[in-house]
């Protein structure tokens, strides 16, 4: 696949991520597919596709409208996707959560294989999980 294409299939995937289409976005990991979560949050760590879907399908009941993820930034070389991005999201109780990202995302056969995600864990401690 093109550089071109590999980031449209990473654009593909948070447009849907963000629009509560979720299991089309679970439709763009790879069956093997990791998923890294940096820091030292209690949810930090590396997922297999399934434990991600189920990690996310949780933190997202907490939030009637979704959280929409939005690229600022990217970057394709190889068959990686390096992007920056913003979220917005309201939880049920009222807090909002708006965090800053850098993702890297590794690309085969049009899916995502491995994405390792970095950003504000204090915000995340505050808003997602306390």
């Amino acid at each position: 696949m093109s550089l071109e294409d590999n980031k449209q299939v990473v654009r593909r995937f948070w447009d849907a991520f963000s629009n509560k289409r979720l299991q089309d976005a679970f439709d763009l990991l790879a069956d093997d597919a990791t998923w890294w979560i940096g820091g030292e949050l209690s949810i930090s760590g590396t997922y297999t596709k399934a434990r991600f879907v189920a990690l996310a399908n949780g933190i997202l009941t907490e939030f009637p409208d979704g959280v929409r993820v939005t690229p600022t930034v990217m970057t394709a070389e190889d068959d990686r996707v390096a992007m920056e991005a913003t979220s917005y999201g309201e939880r049920i109780n009222g807090r909002v959560y708006q965090n800053h990202y850098h993702f890297q995302h590794v690309l085969r056969d049009g899916k995502l294989l491995a994405v390792r995600e970095y950003l504000d864990t204090d915000h995340a401690n505050r808003i997602l999980l306390l």
